[in-house]
């Protein structure tokens, strides 16, 4: 499988590149007031809005993406993951989400690893997946589709055929 790498306070992570749509600079948000801090908002992509949120405050650290002082390889990595199905969301529809990271610089192929470690069940932690050993730099995978809490993402994907606007 094919990774695409970046760097959250200075570790290492991928994302698998079949989720991948697109790599962007930082973008600008419009804020949603009540949305967990790690939720920055949302911004407009190809005619639709995203939300986007920032790696570096899901993972309990510092925030990466901020207006006018991000770094210049703070970029808004665009993907895009299918449904899990529950009683609550959608089954067999998928999300958009972008997701503020650093040094999003390589792709590289799980198959070059020279060891791995299956992922830990880390209930505050969800979305960390296996731990890859790379010529002398550990990657951990991100399970992208549980980046957020799923009352969040049923609350993204709600749909009501028959109203406009609230």
């Amino acid at each position: 499988m094919q990774l695409l790498t970046f760097s959250v306070a200075g570790e290492s992570y991928a994302i698998p590149s079949r989720m991948v749509i697109e790599v962007l600079p930082l973008v600008p948000v419009r804020p949603i007031p009540l949305m967990p801090d790690f939720c920055l908002g949302v911004f407009s992509y190809r005619g639709t809005l995203v939300p986007l949120i920032d790696l570096g405050l899901r993972f309990g650290g510092p925030r990466i993406a901020t207006a006018g002082t991000g770094r210049l390889s703070t970029r808004v990595i665009v993907v895009e993951f299918s449904l899990r199905g529950d009683a609550a969301l959608p089954s067999g529809s998928s999300l958009r989400l972008g997701v503020a990271a650093e040094d999003v610089v390589a792709v590289c192929s799980d198959d070059a690893a020279e060891c791995s470690l299956p992922a830990m069940d880390l209930g505050r932690a969800p979305f960390l997946g296996r731990l890859l050993k790379f010529s002398g730099r550990t990657v951990q995978v991100l399970l992208v589709d549980k980046l957020l809490p799923p009352d969040l993402v049923a609350g993204l994907c709600q749909t009501d055929s028959g109203a406009n606007d609230r």
